[in-house]
């Protein structure tokens, strides 16, 4: 009797925890995504934000166009160059350097998933500046991104983290470097510049910090010694090699010995033959058409992003086999 009460006590309890349980059904992930997206923009009074229903189903993606673009639409097989910011929506990782946070690549290489799918159907056109509102499912999902973990700031993005992004597409790499370069000017409080308007080097700074002393002209066949700096425009140095006798800071100076000025980038080459002679220092803001171009790699310091415009501090020490 007493075994026969327990089952039934047992059985009534296991049917009231399976009721309960479809009473409280756990939300998809696509309805759990729009719950954190419509809390972030009620918290962050995003009250102009867009549903995304391009194809008449929604992607659970919300957005605001911040400015139109009018260049060239955008597909699969081009490519593309932006600058970007991003922020985690539990706010552990936050991103707003744009010179580091550049994409130039294939169009269709774009990641996350989400990510190329609001480019393709929302942006359309290069120029067009855009906030989007990720979610998660459609950014790096259950596995998050980076490395290390999820407490340290902006060194992981978490799982399950919907996203806060604004992109803008550049039209014109010129004129876009361009105006980094004076923006770097203005924020630095610097002068003396001058812009290169003709000639293989033209939109490059440059100015001569301390005057060539040298007897040696620098020619195309010159050997040159040198020592140099590099910097992205937010000032961090992708250099770091002590130099016998180095320019300051000590710890980001390299030096070399430029047997072919050819082989070198053509800012960099043309900055060279601007200072004429050994003996000085020159420093040269140069657009990313003159420096590395769509080529990014990782220097002694830090890593120099695609489509990157950098600085080089130089100082010329001698000039030997000078024709």
């Amino acid at each position: 009797m007493k075994q026969t009460l327990f089952t039934l006590l047992l059985i009534s309890i296991v049917i009231s925890i399976t009721s309960c349980r479809k009473d409280k059904a756990m939300p998809s992930i696509k309805e759990y995504d729009n719950q954190q997206i419509l809390s972030y923009i009620s918290a962050n009074g995003l009250s102009d934000m867009q549903r995304d229903t391009v194809g008449g189903d929604t992607s659970g993606i919300y957005y605001k166009i911040l400015q139109q673009g009018t260049g060239g639409t955008i597909d699969y097989p081009d490519s593309v160059t932006f600058s970007y910011t991003i922020k985690s929506f539990d706010g552990k990782y936050n991103n707003t350097d744009t010179v580091t946070d550049h994409y130039c690549g294939l169009f269709g290489h774009t990641s996350p998933g989400g990510l190329q799918l609001a480019l393709h159907d929302l942006i359309k056109h290069k120029g067009t500046k855009i906030r989007l509102l990720l979610p998660s499912h459609l950014a790096y999902g259950l596995a998050g991104a980076g490395s290390g973990s999820s407490s340290v700031v902006n060194g992981r993005i978490a799982g399950n983290q919907c996203l806060d992004y604004t992109i803008y597409i550049i039209p014109d790499q010129t004129v876009y470097d361009d105006q980094v370069i004076q923006n770097y000017i203005t924020a630095n409080n610097l002068s003396g510049y001058t812009k290169l308007t003709t000639g293989p080097a033209a939109g490059m700074y440059y100015k001569i910090t301390v005057p060539p002393t040298g007897a040696n002209a620098i020619d195309i066949n010159s050997e040159v010694i040198a020592y140099y700096t590099g910097q992205l425009m937010d000032n961090s140095y992708f250099t770091d090699v002590n130099a016998p006798t180095p320019i300051a800071p000590a710890t980001t100076t390299v030096t070399g010995s430029f047997t072919d000025l050819s082989a070198l980038t053509t800012g960099f080459r043309v900055g060279l033959l601007t200072l004429g002679k050994g003996g000085g220092s020159i420093s040269m803001l140069i657009p990313s058409g003159l420096a590395y171009g769509n080529t990014s790699f990782t220097g002694d310091a830090g890593t120099v992003p695609a489509a990157a415009v950098l600085r080089f501090d130089v100082q010329v020490t001698d000039v030997v086999n000078a024709n």
